[in-house]
C-alpha cells in the first residue's frame, strides 16, 4: 500500500483499490502478502486454517449487526479460511456478515478433512491468481 493509505481511517478492500501499489496488487493476487503470517503459525499465535478476525474498527460494527461474530474468537485465527475461499475479500460490512456464515459453519464442523478441503481450495485460488 501507499504511505498514509488509510490516513482518513480504516477502509475495506475494493476492486481496483487505489491504495495498493502495482507490486502490492500482484502480492495480493497470488496471496504472497500472507507469507509472513507463517511466522505467527510457527510461534503458535495462528493456525494455517481458521477464521480471520476483522480489525477492531470493523469488528465493533459487525458485533452490532451480527452478534454471532464473537464465535470466531473461540478458535485461533488462520492464514486461510472457509469464508475466504468460498466468499473472498469483503468490500462492505454486509459482505463481511455473508462471509462470516462460512466461518461459523467451519467452526461448527472443524475437522482435519475440512482443513484439507480449505487448503485445496486455497492452493487452487493461489495458483489461478484469483486473489483480490
Amino acid at each position: 500500500m501507499y504511505v498514509d493509505a488509510e490516513k482518513l481511517g480504516p477502509q475495506l478492500s475494493q476492486d481496483n483499490d487505489i491504495r495498493i501499489t502495482k507490486w502490492g496488487r500482484i502480492m495480493r493476487q497470488y496471496r504472497i502478502d500472507e507469507l509472513p503470517q507463517f511466522l505467527n503459525v510457527l510461534v503458535g499465535d495462528m493456525s494455517i486454517v481458521g477464521p480471520r478476525p476483522e480489525r477492531p474498527f470493523y469488528a465493533d460494527k459487525l458485533i452490532l449487526k451480527a452478534p454471532h461474530y464473537k464465535h470466531i474468537h473461540k478458535v485461533k485465527p488462520g492464514i486461510t479460511s472457509w469464508g475466504m475461499v468460498k466468499y473472498g475479500y469483503a468490500s462492505t460490512t454486509d459482505e463481511m456478515i455473508d462471509r462470516l456464515k462460512y466461518d461459523v459453519i467451519y467452526i461448527e464442523n472443524m475437522s482435519i478433512f475440512n482443513d484439507l478441503k480449505v487448503l485445496i481450495y486455497t492452493f487452487k485460488i493461489v495458483f489461478q491468481g484469483r486473489g483480490k
